[in-house]
């Protein structure tokens, strides 16, 4: 009788991993058991729809045009290579945002059904979808860079390319879990695609390109714009704090190009450090996510 009954009650624990009274060890054992089989589904359905034909072909396309339109610009061409290096901004803001904004809406139904049977933890589902999302986010900027940083001839050396590479592979990540937090929040995905539109037009506005002398009462958009700090992090890769460029130009001394002086002047130097862009983007990283966690706890099975 005692023997039937430990059977009958580890059956239990292993049909509903989210019982309460079994041990610390069970439990962990349990939740990375659900990890391992729901990134493992994951790694499967993203696969077939991040290396889509038309999705490859979307940023290679991408990435040759910018490569001809900025084909080897010069380094002193600061309004150029700025207005290329915004370009990168935009396009690794708004693709990743756009995609993974339909990420949580889509599989509302069947996480709804899956979560009600007791087939795992949100913990585990959630970690498995936003770890599971990592390497295949990361593949296609690192072909679009490849293909556009030679062409375009920004600065020859190998680590000015890894640090411009790291930067956008942070900013793909950060607009990624903004995709997910307003994806989870608003759960529709029509309402969702247009917020995340609006969200990023902003962004782009006052990111530091179009406009320079921002309203007052708009200025404070620009400190929660991702297109602001990796913007300004890719500038810091390419030209420092503009004084080798401005040298170059004479700037210091009365140059010529005046324009291009300004220009240095007014999109190059300070604004802000680059340290506190890094740590501005891990906080943004890490608040999307957990946003969007806590926006997934709502949903009631």
């Amino acid at each position: 009788m005692e023997t039937s009954t430990v059977v009958a009650r580890d059956r239990t624990v292993a049909a509903n991993p989210i019982t309460k009274d079994y041990n610390c060890t069970s439990y962990f054992s349990t939740w990375f058991n659900q990890f391992s089989i729901l990134i493992q589904r994951n790694l499967k359905e993203k696969k077939h729809e991040t290396f889509n034909s038309l999705r490859v072909f979307q940023v290679i396309a991408a990435s040759l045009l910018a490569g001809f339109m900025w084909w080897h610009s010069e380094y002193r061409d600061v309004q150029d290579r700025l207005g290329l290096l915004f370009f990168i901004s935009i396009f690794w803001g708004v693709f990743p945002s756009f995609n993974a904004v339909f990420t949580f809406p889509q599989e509302r139904a069947i996480f709804m059904k899956e979560r009600a049977s007791g087939m795992y933890t949100l913990s585990s589902y959630f970690m498995a979808r936003i770890t599971g999302d990592l390497p295949m986010e990361l593949v296609l900027p690192t072909l679009f860079l490849s293909i556009t940083y030679w062409m375009t001839g920004l600065k020859p050396e190998l680590s000015a390319f890894v640090l411009t590479l790291i930067v956008v592979l942070g900013y793909v990540l950060v607009s990624q879990g903004l995709g997910l937090a307003l994806g989870a929040l608003i759960m529709d995905a029509k309402q969702a695609s247009t917020v995340v539109t609006v969200t990023m037009l902003a962004f782009v506005l006052t990111g530091g390109y179009y406009v320079h002398k921002v309203p007052s009462f708009m200025s404070w958009i620009k400190y929660v714009s991702t297109t602001f700090y990796s913007y300004r992090l890719l500038i810091d890769v390419q030209y420092g704090e503009g004084e080798g460029i401005s040298s170059l130009l004479g700037c210091s001394s009365g140059g010529r190009d005046r324009a291009t002086c300004k220009f240095i002047d007014e999109d190059i130097r300070g604004q802000i450090h680059p340290a506190m862009s890094v740590g501005i983007m891990l906080i943004m990283f890490v608040g999307y996510r957990l946003l969007a966690y806590i926006a997934l706890r709502r949903i009631r099975a």
